[in-house]
């Protein structure tokens, strides 16, 4: 490969990864600021939680049908046109004047959020096809996440204190500004077949009101007459859509996805996983302002080495790791540190907490996610074809975004409200260990890879000596 293609390829994942840091940027960033907004707009004491849940419902709902229109209509056109859509609703949250107006945007933000992510890792496979450099771009995707969550706590409440909430959003316009110039510059023209190739629009309303429901469920939370209609509903709907892809033409979701162990596997993972996560990132937020008293600003800083570590294994050994190991062995590798880094949370005191005693150990779990999580990405994209690689992407998006509202809905609901004491907090992070430990056992049934070629996976790094099986 010529050095002039290699620089256009990286390049081009500097786009990519610029989109998606807006994006994530925007979840961590937003939470620090809510009881500004709440004060501000005047919400009501359940209304600060529509700024998120409204996001999350248009974010979840819309992934798999973003994924697939990238595939029919081109990913760069999918792409652009979501940050476009991200950048312009963020504009009009940080005009908001009313609750109603600032739900909308946000409403509208998710959907340039779900066309945003649905195809990126799509594109990366495209730009990437050998596994070596794979693994390495995949490295980059994990470091960018975890950079925006990290940037995230930090600037949520730096932007909250001394501009105001407004700003959170504000901040977006330069991002996306740049992330669209630059994309049609550097991403390569990718049309694809058209709508008429398989848009299978009954499908698309199927599982995009099956997954809305769901997640609007999730979120909803408790176990009242409401929300056991809203997940039965949610469930006809997925259910009518799995039969309409096992009949149609030209299926939305053609179930010889699912057929494959590796794609059914890896999304259940992955699920499990970020439930715990998420949950896990709310829970010790939540756990240092309400037990421990801490502002807002010293909670995005307590948790910040957390973050930069999940950055760094990312970025600089997730790619070496995969090589030496294969990315089933460091997956396993992954989950372990996971599992055991949140476990130790069980301990964590109702008086006097000891910083490093009691909070640093969560950084085996930031270093286990590095790596889990970038395995699990190569895993979850090995069996795409050209064609699918948007779906798989955007499938791989919904079990993270189900993921994360799953475990945020359920964990937080163990821990109860401040006045239970730690007790709720530690049977959470509990319930979030044996979830990954779940995730573990599961991992064991990954197919075992077999030897591939012998290019070299990084400067100074073992060549790649493991393929998908």
């Amino acid at each position: 490969m010529s050095e002039h293609s290699s620089r256009a390829r990286w390049s081009a994942l500097a786009v990519v990864c610029a989109g998606m840091l807006m994006v994530i940027l925007d979840g961590s960033i937003t939470t620090v600021a809510l009881p500004a907004i709440q004060q501000d707009l005047h919400f009501g004491p359940a209304g600060p939680a529509w700024v998120v849940d409204a996001y999350v419902i248009a974010f979840g709902g819309l992934l798999l049908l973003a994924g697939r229109l990238g595939d029919l209509l081109g990913r760069r056109r999918i792409y652009l046109a979501g940050i476009a859509v991200f950048t312009a609703a963020s504009v009009l949250c940080g005009l908001a004047t009313t609750p109603a107006m600032l739900i909308a945007a946000r409403f509208l933000q998710g959907v340039g959020g779900a066309m945003t992510s649905a195809v990126g890792l799509g594109m990366v496979v495209a730009l990437f096809p050998d596994p070596a450099g794979r693994a390495k771009a995949f490295g980059v995707v994990g470091f960018t996440g975890a950079a925006g969550a990290s940037l995230g706590q930090v600037l949520g409440g730096v932007l909250t204190q001394g501009l105001g909430w407004h700003w959170i959003f504000f901040i977006n316009l330069p991002i996306g500004a740049a992330a669209v110039s630059a994309g049609r510059r550097l991403l390569a023209d990718d049309r694809g077949p058209g709508p008429g190739a398989g848009a299978d629009a009954p499908g698309a309303v199927l599982v995009t009101g099956g997954l809305m429901l769901g997640v609007y469920a999730i979120v909803e939370g408790g176990a009242g007459s409401r929300t056991a209609v809203l997940a039965a509903a949610s469930i006809a709907l997925l259910a009518a859509f799995l039969l309409r892809q096992a009949r149609a033409a030209t299926p939305l979701l053609p179930l010889r996805v699912l057929a494959s162990r590796t794609t059914a596997l890896v999304n259940v993972i992955q699920l499990l996983m970020l439930a715990a996560l998420f949950g896990f990132q709310i829970l010790l937020a939540l756990y240092l302002q309400n037990v421990q008293h801490y502002s807002a600003l010293a909670t995005g800083l307590a948790m910040l080495p957390a973050a930069l570590t999940i950055a760094v294994v990312s970025l600089l050994l997730a790619a070496r790791t995969i090589a030496r190991l294969g990315e089933r062995r460091t997956l396993l590798l992954g989950l372990a540190l996971l599992t055991v880094g949140i476990a130790l949370l069980v301990r964590l005191p109702a008086g006097h907490l000891d910083y490093a005693r009691d909070v640093l150990p969560t950084l085996l779990s930031a270093a286990g996610f590095g790596l889990a999580a970038t395995a699990l990405t190569a895993l979850g994209m090995a069996d795409a074809r050209p064609e699918d690689a948007g779906l798989l992407s955007g499938l791989l998006n919904t079990t993270q975004q189900v993921g994360a509202a799953l475990g945020v809905a359920v964990l937080t609901a163990l821990a109860g409200g401040p006045g239970d004491g730690v007790a709720g907090y530690r049977l959470a992070f509990g319930t979030g260990a044996a979830l990954l430990l779940t995730a573990l056992l599961l991992a064991l049934a990954l197919p075992r890879q077999r030897p591939a070629g012998a290019a070299p996976a990084a400067a100074g790094a073992a060549p790649p000596v493991l393929a998908h099986g």
